[in-house]
């Protein structure tokens, strides 16, 4: 069983989301008293909050490559991101970590397909409605154009 390196607290809510439903997939796929090995590099949200709110990509950039550079040393085989908005910086966290990321485009379209759809609406937090790294790996990657809200409507942010 590989071992999943999570970043996480952008929220602290999320993150137990993915802690739960992992261990869930884990126990389903394997049975009985099994569970997904995993490490967790957790921030204070506020921190990353900061930057997010002040535009400061880059050093948000910074804190999540730090993140992904400690977690191959405890052994982690794979990363995971643990919130949609700093997927903004999974080509990053690749290449720090030197370990492949799991993007969760990547699981939307899955899920997407699956269910026949073609352009589903994409809610989200601001930042990953306004950016355009989400919606561009749908498309580029998956063929799948997410429509936004706020786009759809004709309204661009500031």
């Amino acid at each position: 069983m590989r071992t999943l390196g999570l970043i996480g607290g952008m929220s602290w809510e999320s993150t137990a989301l993915y802690y739960r439903h992992l261990n869930e997939l884990a126990r389903q796929h394997m049975g009985g008293l099994h569970s997904a090995k995993l490490l967790l590099s957790s921030f204070d949200f506020a921190e990353v909050a900061e930057h997010q709110y002040r535009g400061d990509w880059d050093g948000a950039r910074a804190l999540m490559t730090e993140a992904a550079q400690r977690l191959p040393a405890g052994g982690a085989d794979v990363l995971v991101i643990c919130t949609n908005t700093m997927h903004l910086m999974a080509d990053a966290v690749e290449r720090a970590s030197g370990l492949p990321v799991l993007h969760i485009a990547d699981s939307t379209a899955a899920a997407v397909k699956r269910a026949e759809s073609h352009s589903p609406l994409l809610l989200a937090t601001r930042f990953t409605m306004e950016q355009p790294f989400f919606r561009e790996r749908l498309q580029e990657r998956h063929g799948i154009e997410a429509v936004v809200p706020h786009i759809a409507a004709g309204y661009e942010p500031e």
